[in-house]
């Protein structure tokens, strides 16, 4: 029993589950998006993209191909969405937080130990650093 509270109390596990709660909120952020505003855009623009009643009969059984390509249609406009709206936005933030963390130290090459970038003389084995070894920044 006490393996069994040691799975269910590990870290992963409980992120697993925030993730997949968090991210059942977000879905229907996103659905009540797409109906609120995309939806009624593409409607103004070439009316409302619904084929649900498209199908084919093969030996009088319908195959109702409409319902799957409405779907994929919302998927496609859906993604666009978390595209451009959420991965593309937090992909720059994230770039330009790492450029904020500039590399502050660098290797001696006589030693390999981590000394300040702007160090003319390796504090460990005293060998004098000549500007050639400082790297681009």
């Amino acid at each position: 029993m006490s393996g069994f509270k040691k799975f269910l109390i590990r870290g992963n596990l409980v992120d697993l589950a925030v993730a997949v709660v968090v991210g059942a909120a977000f879905n229907g952020l996103v659905n009540d998006f797409v109906k609120s505003f995309i939806g009624p855009l593409l409607a103004l623009v070439g009316g409302k993209p619904d084929f649900t009643n498209l199908a084919v009969k093969i030996n009088g059984t319908p195959f109702p191909y409409g319902v799957f390509l409405t779907s994929a249609i919302s998927f496609l406009i859906t993604a666009a969405i978390i595209y451009f709206l959420v991965v593309l936005p937090i992909a720059k933030l994230l770039e330009r937080m790492a450029r904020k963390e500039e590399a502050t130290e660098r290797e001696c090459p006589q030693c390999l130990s981590e000394i300040p970038i702007k160090a003319s003389r390796c504090r460990f084995c005293t060998s004098v650093l000549d500007d050639a070894a400082v790297p681009a920044v």
